[in-house]
């Protein structure tokens, strides 16, 4: 067929093509090019304005480790202070339980009961939407509240809980003059407020103890009184109530009225009359009980430790969560900003200490995935170069590389995705791709103009040529990935946007060579005639590529005359891939080495919190003998089936240490010598993916077992451990 006659060149086709939709597709393909080839200017302005976006859109675009997926996953929890683990489980536990089975669409409830406290995990299917699940949460928590403990000091709470969203920063308050009590007080007034306003940030856990009035009652002297604890307590609380006095209106002024009935020191509670004898002479709190400053949990124990520095007496630590879809580095770097303005304005015998900034992890895991994708879009251009011979023709395909990421950067910004190691990955999988598309338009044009065809003809008969074949390369290609876009579960949700990502910069690439591609084409090549003279780069590589190409055709012609010899080649190499495929080991992701070791040491069931405080005095010495560990903090004084020391180690850098797995294992085989102690401690992944809300706090592996008498549940966990404890690659399995 006959051109628009403007270049009086004529398109031919190789075969004609069948009719139907595949013919239109093929006038459409091969009449997309021609305008941009004819319009110089408007396909500039076009480019340019894909540049001005894609970078403005790369900025824009969050930083984090993984995509930002919305589980449907909620939190409830409930304090009953003074109720045994027993209580908490059938008073509040079980009433929940009971209102939450009501809810449709939940896949799986876990409750843990302790001292004082009860926290249940609700997961709900992927299909549930996380706001409708918290409605209908709220809803469960009021139905239920009439079966829960009419003195419950306040109603069970819960919060919307991601089972893989890690705290971004730990920082540490710590003191050495001040008590628990008051060290929280300036924590969460002046520090965990400040923090929590700042952009990004949509929580800070706070990791310590309460003050509070402890008042411990002597049982004989309040005997001699005549007064049992119930009325004692009555005495306090209406002793202590604050209530609104009203306003005394005078001649000239009203004045309010504030009673001082509100107490906050041991001091003022020991003068609290409590009540009056037979001749009206009043009892003192103090005459009947001991009235002191301390905190509300007195179970519990924390040491901190920094290297080369005084354990202090007081330590608090926050963890600092960011908001869904917000860029965890910005987060951790607006919160180091903040802290040297908040530690002018504490008091000097408070410290503020950054603990650990997994941002620095992120950070490190992407500029590693950033190095991998610029060498191999240095050596995709490389190889382009060798084989292309000029400068000139290995300028399109490369430029046709970042306009391509540049369009991708555009989706990615508009679909509300990150710049993590998924969708870097995936940019890094897709640099093969993207250049496939602009040489195979490039080697066709070439061709073409080696046959005496001009370097404007050759282009415009290449969009009619082989742009068909560009459009389903790409298509084909794209398709490759779509399964991968709607695979089911959690698994799907996570790697939706590496998929779609690679989708994106695929299809990209396919605009981009039927676009871009055939302009520079007819604007930089230059004409190629018979005879034209051959670069130093051109005849190198002849003179190196041509017996290479030989000898691979006179070892094909000698495959092709002996064709029996594939059959045990091709069974040699399934064996040899089966083979080596069963000694590789499985995982999702790598671990990595986060810098991190997370554990426990379990003790026996029932320890008091007195030995727990000894087995992490024992552990102190332990853990500091390592060279490698630098930061630790351990909390002891836990009840229940998890009663021990959980301990959180940050290690040195890479380079003053050794591999992560090596010295957790130091860590275990040192302290496996203290006897009733079960250690498990393990390095935190750097990516981190839990699937459903059931995961392991005491390994990477976890394991349910589910039955209705406990005492058979018991027995078969023992069994289970036992034979995964002779099962060679498991070590320790506690039960929880």
């Amino acid at each position: 067929m006959k051109n628009d006659g403007r270049d009086g060149g004529e398109i031919q086709s190789p075969r004609q093509r069948p009719g139907g939709a595949v013919q239109k597709l093929t006038q459409f393909s091969s009449g997309l090019s021609r305008p941009f080839i004819q319009r110089p200017v408007m396909t500039m302005l076009l480019t340019v304005s894909v540049l001005v976006f894609g970078i403005l859109s790369y900025n824009q675009l969050a930083v984090n480790d993984l995509p930002a997926v919305d589980y449907p996953v909620i939190s409830v929890t409930a304090s009953y202070p003074g109720a045994d683990p027993v209580t908490m489980a059938n008073t509040i536990a079980t009433p929940l339980e009971k209102q939450f089975t009501q809810i449709p669409g939940i896949s799986l409830i876990t409750s843990s009961s302790s001292q004082g406290n009860t926290s249940i995990t609700i997961q709900f299917d992927l299909s549930k939407s996380i706001d409708g699940a918290a409605s209908d949460v709220q809803s469960a928590i009021q139905r239920a509240s009439g079966q829960l403990p009419a003195d419950l000091p306040s109603p069970p709470t819960f919060t919307k809980a991601n089972p893989n969203d890690q705290p971004v920063m730990y920082v540490a308050l710590t003191s050495d003059t001040l008590t628990d009590g008051e060290l929280y007080r300036y924590g969460t007034t002046e520090v965990a407020q400040r923090i929590n306003i700042l952009p990004g940030v949509s929580q800070v856990n706070i990791y310590g103890v309460k003050g509070a009035i402890r008042i411990k009652v002597d049982p004989g002297k309040l005997a001699t009184r005549g007064m049992t604890f119930d009325e004692l307590a009555a005495a306090v609380k209406s002793g202590t109530a604050y209530s609104g006095a009203g306003q005394f209106d005078g001649k000239n002024k009203s004045f309010t009225l504030r009673p001082q009935g509100q107490l906050d020191t041991a001091e003022g509670y020991r003068d609290l009359i409590v009540k009056r004898g037979p001749n009206g002479a009043p009892v003192y709190l103090r005459d009947v009980a001991r009235v002191v400053d301390g905190v509300e949990n007195e179970r519990l124990s924390r040491h901190f430790f920094v290297r080369n520095f005084q354990p202090p007496a007081s330590v608090i630590v926050f963890a600092v969560s960011r908001q869904a879809g917000a860029n965890a580095v910005q987060v951790a770097k607006s919160v180091r900003a903040l802290l040297p303005g908040l530690q002018r304005e504490l008091p000097g015998s408070i410290r503020l200490i950054p603990v650990f900034d997994r941002s620095q992890s992120i950070v490190n895991s992407l500029h590693d995935v950033q190095f991998t994708l610029l060498l191999a879009f240095a050596l995709v251009i490389f190889v382009i170069f060798v084989f292309l011979g000029r400068a000139s023709d290995t300028l399109i395909p490369t430029v046709a590389l970042p306009m391509s990421f540049l369009i991708t950067f555009v989706a990615m910004w508009v679909l509300g995705y990150s710049i993590n190691n998924l969708t870097l990955m995936a940019l890094t999988l897709a640099i093969g791709f993207l250049v496939d598309d602009a040489i195979v338009f490039l080697e066709n044009v070439v061709r073409r103009a080696e046959h005496g065809e001009s370097i404007l003809k050759a282009t415009l008969n290449s969009a009619g040529e082989i742009s068909f074949t560009i459009l389903s390369m790409t298509l084909s290609l794209a398709a490759v990935f779509i399964p991968l876009a709607f695979m089911p579960g959690l698994l799907g949700r996570i790697f939706r946007e590496f998929a779609i990502t690679i989708i994106v910069a695929i299809l990209a690439s396919g605009l981009v060579s039927l676009t871009l591609t055939p302009l520079m084409c007819s604007r930089i090549l230059k004409e190629r005639g018979a005879g034209h003279r051959k670069t130093w780069t051109e005849r190198f590589v002849a003179r190196f590529f041509n017996p290479i190409r030989d000898a691979y055709g006179r070892t094909l012609h000698w495959f092709l005359d002996r064709g029996w010899i594939a059959a045990p080649v091709l069974i040699a190499c399934v064996i040899g891939v089966w083979f080596f495929f069963k000694q590789l080991p499985f995982t999702l992701l790598p671990t990595g080495d986060s810098g991190t070791i997370r554990g426990f040491f379990i003790v026996q069931e029932g320890a008091s919190p007195e030995q727990q405080r000894q087995l992490q005095a024992q552990l102190d010495p332990i853990l500091q003998a390592n060279s490698a560990v630098d930061k630790y903090f351990t909390v002891a004084g836990r009840s229940g089936l998890g009663a021990g020391v959980f301990t959180v180690l940050f290690l040195k850098d890479k380079s003053e240490r050794g591999d992560i797995d090596t010295v957790a294992a130091q860590l275990r085989k040192a302290c496996s010598g203290i006897p009733g102690v079960l250690p498990t401690l393990n390095p935190q992944p750097v990516l981190q993916i839990n699937i459903g809300a059931a995961g392991s706090q005491f390994g990477r592996y976890s394991y349910v077992i589910s039955g209705i008498d406990p005492n058979e549940i018991y027995a078969a966990a023992d069994k289970l451990g036992a034979k995964l404890r002779d099962y060679p690659g498991f070590a320790s399995p506690p039960r929880s």
